[in-house]
């Protein structure tokens, strides 16, 4: 089974944060905020595009990018960005893995992914756009890892509350 570390770079809108919370906790991934935030932290935009799951999360806040990386000195940090050479699913992901995403008006420094080139990814998209919403990038690029370790830990089907699926017909 794989872990699972997103790390938001100083994100800026509240509900992208909330959502990603949300990802977050339905797949058993952490969650890293490196700030300054766009946002308090008790925003009620926040709470409410996370809802119910912000007591399941496992989530932790820097004081920076230097405080990030101090605290995870071996980690294996993938850059999450529009500027990258390699695509997300060129990458075999390490059973323990850091997914870095930038804030949403800028992304990420980009002297950080000049210092790391074999390790910035990108996502596919048409030319001529900015990117993708910060939330749903982080839901592709947290699927492929756990596509690539089969779902380790996941409920893959799920349950009807009146039915049964065995007594369900073809259509």
């Amino acid at each position: 089974m794989s872990r699972i570390h997103i790390v938001l770079f100083e994100p800026e809108i509240p509900q992208n944060t909330g959502n990603v919370a949300r990802t977050c906790a339905a797949t058993g991934a952490s969650l890293h905020l490196i700030r300054p935030l766009g946002f308090a932290i008790d925003d009620k935009k926040l709470k409410r595009a996370g809802l119910d799951y912000w007591d399941k999360l496992d989530i932790t806040y820097y004081d920076g990018l230097n405080d990030f990386f101090k605290k995870h000195p071996d980690a294996e940090i993938f850059y999450f960005t529009t500027k990258a050479r390699h695509g997300y699913t060129e990458i075999t992901y390490p059973a323990e893995v850091f997914l870095m995403f930038g804030k949403e008006s800028a992304g990420l420094p980009e002297e950080l992914l000049f210092q790391h080139p074999d390790r910035a990814v990108r996502i596919p998209m048409r030319d001529r756009l900015r990117s993708l919403n910060l939330s749903n990038s982080v839901a592709i690029a947290v699927y492929e890892v756990l596509r690539q370790n089969d779902f380790g830990g996941l409920a893959e089907q799920g349950s009807l509350t009146k039915y049964d699926w065995s007594d369900a017909g073809e259509r």
